[in-house]
């Protein structure tokens, strides 16, 4: 790339109205909190009395909501890197609240404040509750807008035709991520042996400088994605870093290990070299006892609320159609201990039986067996699945420690009997009553991309992770789409 590098590119128009759309939402959010801890306060048992009172509440509602939004802003709660993907969002929204509460009560101890009795906490707690749920729904529109071909970056990927193969259907796969790969860079393919490119290649890899610089200026570049490092030598590359700076343009390096989430991964610079640590997967240990624990007793809990609808279910299923209310099926667990999976019955008496003569219809690929109208299906079944309620009684099966409330798929033992090496890692975990595989998709998914996503679960497993699986199956259940 010539001297004269491309000026810097003022912030896409979509990114600024992003960012100021969710500038007025949290502040909404923190305007929400703030009157519901005013009406608390006027209704408490001991109300707050006289002007001045009431003067020194409103001071201080203002003062939390104005810092709350500079915390939110030095906290990097508006940066692109870090909205639209991941949980690390949500985690810098929730850090900001944490930290407002840490700043006033310093401020408090040090003034002798005294507001009213749980104020400062109402309006936090309420005001933050609003922004997480306004920024899922921001999310949501934005991966909708994403998915029509809007508000994404415009890629160039440099590598060998392979990796840059590998990586270009992958990023077309996900297009919520919003990068769209318009070029691609590299090598020369005389014998016509490598992939085909879905994308025009702009320039030959020996030269990645120079197609850098001719795709910048003529497909208006947002991101360099560097696919391989193996073809790109490490001085083209900072030669790279150094012309790409200051020009808006950003460098993205791929690297080999996928499947990886980020919390597993960190970067040791020894002797100059930033060396790629992967760290094993959280297996067994405190974290494993915390969410074994959150297990049973949220399993017992939901038994005891949640009776008086499983006993109503029960009712519709054995009216609805001749036969027990519960399906008692054998499913392999943690290690391949089998054990018995419990559901409300969805099909009739004998469904299991009918698999060898409806085989033709299976619509599903592996070793999966589904049929979207499946005439084995009771017309209470079919709501039921819909919306998940079949499963339910499997609380019982989370209880006495067979399954987990989110996890990979529980397999049937003949499932088990045809797994590959690398689907056998899925029994490392309990299977869940939710997981990845259900707010993905759930029958819609195919064989490989469910095995895909249960790994991911088992080598990347965090409490996180858990937290946001089970705040998309909400959406999910109710959503009913890919139940059948």
């Amino acid at each position: 790339m010539s001297d004269a590098r491309p000026r810097a590119r003022p912030r896409p128009a979509w990114e600024r109205r992003f960012a100021h759309v969710l500038v007025l939402l949290d502040a909404g959010g923190a305007a929400v909190g703030l009157g519901v801890g005013w009406l608390v306060a006027s209704v408490t048992p001991a109300p707050v009395a006289g002007t001045s009172a009431w003067v020194t509440v409103g001071l201080t509602g203002f003062g939390l909501v104005g810092l709350w939004a500079l915390v939110l802003w030095f906290s990097g709660a508006y940066d692109m890197r870090f909205l639209g993907l991941g949980f690390e969002e949500y985690k810098r929204v929730v850090w900001s609240a944490v930290k407002v509460l840490a700043v006033i009560a310093i401020a408090g101890f040090m003034t002798d404040a005294d507001p009213p009795p749980g104020f400062v906490g109402i309006v936090l707690g309420v005001g933050l509750l609003v922004q997480l749920v306004q920024r899922r729904a921001v999310r949501r529109g934005l991966h909708r807008l994403r998915e029509s071909g809007q508000c994404s970056r415009q890629v160039l990927v440099i590598g060998a035709r392979r990796e840059v193969f590998e990586l270009v259907e992958h990023l077309r796969n996900a297009p919520y991520a919003g990068l769209h790969v318009v070029a691609a860079c590299v090598p020369d393919d005389p014998d016509g042996t490598g992939p085909e490119l879905p994308v025009p290649a702009l320039g030959d890899v020996r030269d990645p400088l120079g197609a850098v610089e001719a795709a910048v200026v003529a497909a208006g570049i947002d991101a360099v994605v560097l696919a391989d490092s193996h073809t790109v030598a490490g001085e083209v590359l900072r030669t790279l870093a150094w012309q790409l700076a200051g020009t808006g343009v950003q460098l993205v390096v791929a690297p080999a290990v996928t499947q990886v989430a980020g919390p597993r991964i960190v970067i040791r610079p020894i002797a100059g070299l930033p060396l790629l640590q992967v760290d094993e997967p959280e297996l067994s240990g405190g974290q494993r006892i915390l969410k074994e624990s959150f297990d049973r007793v949220a399993a017992a809990l939901l038994l005891v609320v949640l009776s008086p609808v499983l006993l109503v279910l029960a009712i519709v299923v054995r009216t609805a159609s001749r036969g027990p209310a519960l399906y008692r099926q054998v499913r392999v667990g943690r290690y391949g201990r089998e054990f018995t999976m419990l559901k409300f019955r969805t099909m009739v008496v004998g469904a299991d039986e009918q698999v060898a003569d409806l085989a033709h219809l299976n619509e599903s690929d592996g070793l999966l067996f589904k049929i979207r109208d499946d005439p084995r299906a009771t017309r209470s079944g079919r709501w039921l699945r819909r919306h998940s309620l079949d499963e339910l009684p499997q609380l019982w099966n989370v209880l006495v420690g067979q399954m987990s409330i989110v996890g990979p798929r529980p397999p049937l033992p003949s499932e088990v009997q045809q797994y590959g090496t690398d689907a056998h890692r899925r029994l490392l975990v309990k299977p869940g009553m939710s997981g990845l595989w259900q707010v993905s998709g759930r029958a819609e998914l195919s064989w490989e991309e469910s095995v895909r996503l249960d790994l991911y679960y088992v080598e990347n497993w965090s409490p996180a992770l858990d937290a946001q699986i089970l705040f998309r199956t909400v959406g999910a259940v109710v959503r009913g789409r890919g139940a059948y």
